[in-house]
């Protein structure tokens, strides 16, 4: 009986007190707010389109911005309950970005119809992907470095959504900095590869998410 008190004991001391994980909507404001540093800082740093006061001036143009800032939010929030075994009970929240993709797919819709008539093309072209490539990089790492300490059972939608939050602060940074006034330039080259992210996604989240 001794022993086994004793084992008790000696098990209770060695035992580390385990660190509760953060609730997921306190872990979305933290992506939110990195996410919102960076790209203030990368604005800073690069400056915002000179006709921006202009373009605030464009209704269709707004909304766009707001679409893309609503997707980034969104996409941080399914991210983080993604993060969670059992979505915290919100699997509705969690898979609300395929909402906000469509409600920005007809703002697009409607910008199109509006390029009337059609705004010249810039002479570049993949260079805008790579700019965004690039600039979505860090918050990429960051979320998926996140998420790894978590035990997440959908890995593959997890690393999908968390590299479209990434790719949607890449976009809204272009899309504030560079004087562009193409919506067919904006669509087949800021926004049409976030398909490839997206796929890109549910392959490293398989690898860097599944435990």
């Amino acid at each position: 009986m001794d022993n086994i008190e004793q084992l008790i004991d000696t098990l209770s001391k060695d035992a580390q007190a385990v660190k509760p994980a953060p609730h997921p909507f306190k872990l979305c404001l933290l992506w939110i707010a990195g996410g919102t540093v960076y790209l203030a800082a990368a604005l800073a740093l690069t400056g915002l389109r000179p006709d921006w006061a202009e373009s605030f001036r464009n209704p269709l143009f707004v909304a766009e911005i707001i679409m893309l800032l609503g997707l980034f939010i969104v996409t941080a929030l399914s991210a983080s309950l993604l993060a969670f075994p059992d979505l915290h009970q919100k699997q509705r929240i969690a898979y609300a970005p395929l909402g906000q993709a469509l409600l920005f797919l007809g703002v697009l819709i409607l910008a199109w119809r509006a390029d009337t008539p059609a705004a010249p093309l810039p002479e570049h072209s993949i260079e805008c992907t790579a700019s965004i490539l690039l600039t979505m990089l860090l918050p990429a790492v960051w979320t998926l470095y996140s998420m790894r300490k978590f035990a997440s059972t959908h890995s593959r939608v997890a690393g999908s959504v968390a590299l479209l939050s990434a790719f949607s602060v890449g976009a809204l940074w272009l899309r504030l900095h560079e004087v562009n006034d193409s919506i067919l330039h904006v669509v087949e080259w800021h926004y049409v590869p976030a398909f490839g992210i997206g796929v890109l996604g549910l392959w490293l989240g398989k690898v860097l998410l599944k435990w």
